[in-house]
């Protein structure tokens, strides 16, 4: 029976969209919340200490903290062409894609699957920008 694990985030974030058409081409931010799906079996063994758990929901906020939190929480996200991409005296990410929800989303699967246990499997993303508009990858 596979099973799914939901955990919330939230940090800050700020960027910009190099090259769009509005106000968005300025540097702004983001109070962002990310919700992180796993799947998995139950695990299925009275030896073990996670008898019945999928994934202890502490170990998904250590990985999601570690990979995730801690370098975006408080940065200024940029594409490589940007003009902000200079910027010093400050949490910088200068990025390959243009760091949209859309985008962002899929680099954080990239930052994240590797690290889940063999027996579980990243499931999806969904990336709050604002509390009525996010995007959601689903793997």
């Amino acid at each position: 029976m596979i099973l799914r694990l939901t955990k919330q985030f939230d940090f800050q974030m700020a960027h910009s969209l190099t090259g769009y058409d509005g106000k968005c081409s300025n540097i702004h931010g983001h109070n962002y919340r990310l919700l992180v799906t796993v799947e998995g079996e139950p695990i299925a063994s009275a030896d073990n200490a996670k008898n019945g758990m999928v994934m202890d929901f502490g170990d998904i906020k250590q990985i999601v903290a570690k990979h995730l939190i801690e370098p975006f929480d408080h940065a200024l996200v940029v594409q490589k062409d940007s003009p902000y991409s200079s910027i010093e005296g400050t949490k910088l990410i200068v990025t390959s894609f243009q760091p949209t929800s859309e985008n962002m989303l899929i680099h954080f699967a990239s930052l994240l699957g590797p690290h889940m246990p063999p027996t579980v499997a990243l499931h999806s993303l969904r990336l709050y920008e604002t509390e009525s508009s996010y995007a959601e990858l689903i793997l």
